[in-house]
């Protein structure tokens, strides 16, 4: 596990889950590997014809000096033709979103979880964490 956007799980309810690789350059990597990410609010998008993971910040890399990246660009996602097109149209649907879930590795490569998910309002929140302490309680009563 590289990073975990909590909060997404939270600010949505999650539909459908996909898996996509992300072309990165090697400092990205790098600094991938030492943890120096922040993935709050990114999310996925199509953009001509292309998925996109967007407001990632990969800290630039110490020891890469002018062939640095730029810690903020959009990353080209790695998924099927199919997928893409099943993405966009999800993403025209009203109050459908693509949030990223989570950063990972996956053997040598690094994977990102989007998520197909729509978008909760704040009474719907509190209803979920209700039923998640709900949840906690009986389970806590079964055990002891």
């Amino acid at each position: 596990m590289i990073a975990d956007n909590r909060k997404a799980r939270h600010d949505f309810e999650v539909l459908e889950v996909l898996e996509a690789g992300i072309e990165l350059v090697g400092s990205e990597v790098k600094s991938l590997r030492a943890g120096k990410v922040q993935v709050h609010g990114a999310h996925a998008r199509v953009i001509d014809g292309e998925a996109m993971l967007l407001g990632v910040h990969i800290a630039e890399y110490p020891f890469s000096h002018q062939f640095n990246h730029d810690p903020e660009r959009p990353r080209r996602l790695l998924l099927h033709g199919r997928e893409i097109a099943h993405l966009h149209e999800s993403l025209r649907q009203q109050g459908l979103a693509a949030p990223l879930l989570r950063l990972y590795f996956s053997g040598s490569r690094i994977k990102a979880e989007i998520a197909i998910a729509k978008g909760r309002k704040a009474h719907d929140k509190r209803d979920a964490i209700r039923e998640r302490e709900g949840r906690r309680e009986i389970a806590r009563h079964h055990r002891g």
